[in-house]
């Protein structure tokens, strides 16, 4: 039988009489989705005090080590709502986008369940990039000029009457594959017709916006209606290779601690844009219960929403969440309930994460290659694409590992992550070696 405990530090109560029989036993929590993301999520809630029991559907072989994977897909809501009735699960916490965009938070709800992740409507901040520039523009959040269209003609001669680089968006959930910066009116026709005659990401319209230059960089913040909490400002890498070079892909690196980013910027980051953006949509009757993530430029002109989404990033979750001190399961719980939570700890020290992936990523790539040397690793790894056969760690999927470093500065943890790294042995991986070049540049 699991112990019975109570942790008052640890919730929003002080005194002792006001803590409630059933806040002293131990939590069973239920992940969904199966990526790095789903592990750095999986590993803060297994710090957490008040957490029992966590399941993971569907997970993935790292999760399966301190976690119970769950063989439903992230998007079968009646499975997954028959699984958190059946086993008693206390909150359940949602990764992907796909899930939140076909409606898991709202049954949950429904069904009398507590979760974390926003409501259907509410995804539209992501699921529909011209539902976020019409948001943006109305409530004066700082944002690239844009024009949408349902029509291939008129979009290209739009397009062809403007300079290049063209900033080209389909609008919907396009598993981050939905943006073309079109250097020239050929690979913008490309784009276009991909998107409006040959409906490659699915029948919608795509939004062309004005090119922005300047650093990027993600925000993210658990969000519960107004109140917003923010969380360490960090910096990922699309390109496959070094130099920020090749096809974009999920996300290659990440890093906090950015230098180029001044306090002065957060605050402006936080209030008129983080928070401006939770009261919009609070406006609009579509509030925010979950994770908003902000992807953000350092423009000439200022600090600029590129894109907004509504849950964590990946592969900016692994750097960003093992700096957490508070008890992840309140900041969760708090949200999902919509009771104040209490101010978020954060470690004074920044993390750098190197991302692993099968040669060939993000164009084909074969599975089932043998992974060793991680036991030797004296960091944290995050599985994204593994699978155990027969007894032994394989591939199993584009991005396959993580590995994060943390340190007083980034050249301590730069150095550190990559000497781990060397330690990993397989014959089908592929890795950066500049993951946050542009901090020593």
């Amino acid at each position: 039988m699991d112990a019975v405990f109570c942790k008052p530090s640890m919730s929003n109560k002080s005194d002792p009489k006001d803590i409630r029989f059933e806040d002293c036993f131990p939590k069973t929590v239920l992940v969904v989705g199966g990526g790095g993301r789903e592990h750095a999520i999986v590993d803060a809630l297994a710090r957490s005090p008040q957490v029992g029991k966590i399941y993971c559907a569907p997970g993935n072989a790292g999760i399966g080590l301190v976690a119970e994977n769950v063989p439903l897909k992230d998007t079968d809501v009646e499975g997954l709502k028959a699984f958190a009735l059946e086993h008693g699960v206390d909150l359940t916490v949602v990764g992907p986008e796909a899930a939140l965009a076909v409606g898991i938070v709202d049954a949950f709800r429904a069904a009398g369940l507590k979760i974390f992740g926003h409501t259907k409507e509410a995804t539209a901040i992501e699921s529909s990039k011209e539902f976020a520039k019409r948001l943006m523009e109305k409530y004066g959040v700082p944002t690239a000029s844009y024009k949408a269209f349902s029509d291939y003609n008129e979009a290209l001669s739009y397009v062809s009457s403007r300079p290049f680089p063209a900033v080209l968006k389909y609008d919907g959930l396009a598993a981050g594959k939905g943006v073309v910066i079109a250097q020239d009116l050929s690979e913008a026709t490309k784009a276009l017709e991909d998107m409006l005659l040959d409906h490659t990401f699915g029948a919608g319209r795509v939004v062309v916006e004005d090119f922005l230059t300047g650093p990027e960089f993600s925000f993210l913040c658990f969000v519960d209606g107004s109140r917003v909490y923010p969380m360490p400002l960090s910096q990922d890498h699309k390109r496959a290779y070094d130099g920020d070079k090749g096809p974009n892909t999920g996300g290659m690196g990440a890093y906090t601690g950015l230098p180029f980013i001044t306090e002065e910027d957060r605050w402006f980051a936080y209030q008129e844009i983080m928070c401006k953006t939770a009261a919009a949509m609070v406006a609009e009757g579509k509030p925010l219960s979950g994770v908003l993530y902000g992807g953000l430029m350092k423009t000439p002109q200022g600090i600029k929403v590129i894109e907004f989404n509504a849950r964590f990033g990946d592969p900016e979750t692994e750097v960003v969440l093992p700096l957490l001190e508070s008890d992840i399961y309140t900041i969760f719980e708090s949200v999902a309930t919509g009771v104040p939570a209490p101010d978020t700890v954060w470690r004074e020290e920044v993390t750098l994460g190197v991302v692993l992936a099968s040669k060939g990523y993000p164009g084909s790539y074969q599975k089932g290659y043998e992974i060793q040397g991680l036991d030797q690793v004296d960091g944290i790894v995050f599985h994204m694409g593994t699978a155990f056969r027969e007894g032994k760690l394989v591939t199993n999927g584009g991005r396959v590992l993580m590995v994060v470093a943390g340190g007083p500065d980034l050249a301590a943890a730069r150095a550190k992550v990559y000497e781990e790294v060397r330690k990993i042995g397989c014959d089908n991986l592929f890795y950066r070696n500049d993951i946050a070049h542009c901090a020593f540049e």
